[in-house]
C-alpha cells in the first residue's frame, strides 16, 4: 500500500521543479529568465546576491536570502539571472523551485538533495503566509532548525512582497489576543530573522523605468526614435497607474509586436 520509493534523480539538468504526490524532481528544459545586465535599478541587491551566490558555489559560507518589496521590480528575475551568471563562471550550481503549497514536503526534498555532489539553490517565489497558515513552521527547518540542519549543499532564496512574510494585521491580532503577546509575535517574526540577507526592492523612478525599456530595445534590436519611445512609455505607465520592471517589460513586448520583432518568451 505504500508508494514506491523515489527513484534516484538525474541531476544532469541545471534547473528542477519539485512536485509531490508522488514526490519527484522534474527537470526544466529551458529556464525563463532575463540577462543580469538587463536588470536596472537594483544594483546593490544584484551585487550582494551575486557575491553571496558565488561564495556558496565555491563551497564557502553563504546566507539564505529574502528578496522583499515592491511587486514587479525583478525579485524572482534576479534570482534566476544570478543563478545563470554564476553557472556561466564555471560552477555546477543547480536551482530547484519549490511552491509555497509544497513547503510541508520540504524535509523530504532536503533528503533527496542531501549528499548529492552538486550544489542547489532552493527557490520559493512569492512566499507569504495567511491567517491560520502553519506552513511557515516547515520552512523554519530549512533555514536553521532541525537536528540535521540545512544540508551543506543547499541554500534557500525566497521572494515576497512582505518583509516579515506575515500579514501585519495577523501579528497585531496576536498581540491583542494572546496572553503572552510578545511570545506570539516573536514566533512569527523569527521566520524572517532566519534569513541572513534581507534585500529590499522599491518602486523605480521614471528615469530607471525608461532605462529598462531602452535596455530591452537594445538587447532585442528594436529601433525606435527616442522621442517616440519616451512619449509612448510614459503614456503606458500612466494607464497602468505605476512604474515597475514588469510594466516596462509589458510595454516593450507591445512595442516589439508593433515593430514586427519577435521576442523570446
Amino acid at each position: 500500500m505504500a508508494p514506491a520509493p523515489l527513484a534516484a534523480p538525474d541531476f544532469g539538468a541545471e534547473a528542477f521543479v519539485w512536485h509531490t504526490a508522488p514526490d519527484r524532481l522534474e527537470p526544466v528544459a529551458r529556464v525563463a529568465r532575463v540577462d543580469l545586465s538587463l536588470l536596472v535599478g537594483v544594483n546593490r541587491s544584484r551585487d550582494t546576491l551575486l557575491e553571496n551566490t558565488r561564495h556558496f558555489a565555491a563551497g564557502l559560507p553563504a546566507n539564505n536570502a529574502l528578496l522583499w518589496g515592491a511587486r514587479g521590480m525583478g525579485k524572482s528575475s534576479l534570482v534566476k539571472a544570478v543563478h545563470a551568471a554564476v553557472r556561466a563562471e564555471g560552477h555546477d550550481l543547480k536551482i530547484v523551485e519549490l511552491s509555497r503549497e509544497d513547503l510541508p514536503s520540504v524535509g523530504r526534498l532536503l533528503g533527496v538533495l542531501r549528499g548529492a555532489r552538486a550544489r542547489f539553490i532552493l527557490f520559493c517565489d512569492d512566499l507569504s503566509f495567511s491567517h491560520d497558515d502553519q506552513h511557515y513552521k516547515s520552512l523554519k527547518a530549512v533555514l536553521d532548525g532541525g537536528i540535521e540542519g540545512r544540508p551543506e549543499n543547499v541554500l534557500f532564496y525566497a521572494t515576497s512582497n512582505r518583509r516579515h512574510l506575515m500579514p501585519r494585521d495577523m501579528i497585531e491580532n496576536e498581540t491583542q489576543a494572546a496572553i503572552h503577546s510578545t511570545e506570539a509575535v516573536e514566533e512569527k517574526v523569527s521566520l524572517s530573522d532566519r534569513f541572513g540577507l534581507w534585500l529590499g526592492f522599491h518602486p523605480c523612478s521614471q528615469d530607471e523605468y525608461l532605462a529598462m525599456i531602452a535596455g530591452y530595445c537594445a538587447a532585442h534590436g528594436v529601433a525606435v526614435p527616442d522621442e517616440r519611445l519616451r512619449a509612448e512609455a510614459i503614456e503606458w505607465q500612466a494607464t497602468r497607474g505605476g512604474r515597475s520592471g514588469r510594466v516596462a517589460w509589458q510595454f516593450f513586448c507591445d512595442l516589439a509586436a508593433r515593430e514586427g520583432v519577435k521576442v523570446p518568451g
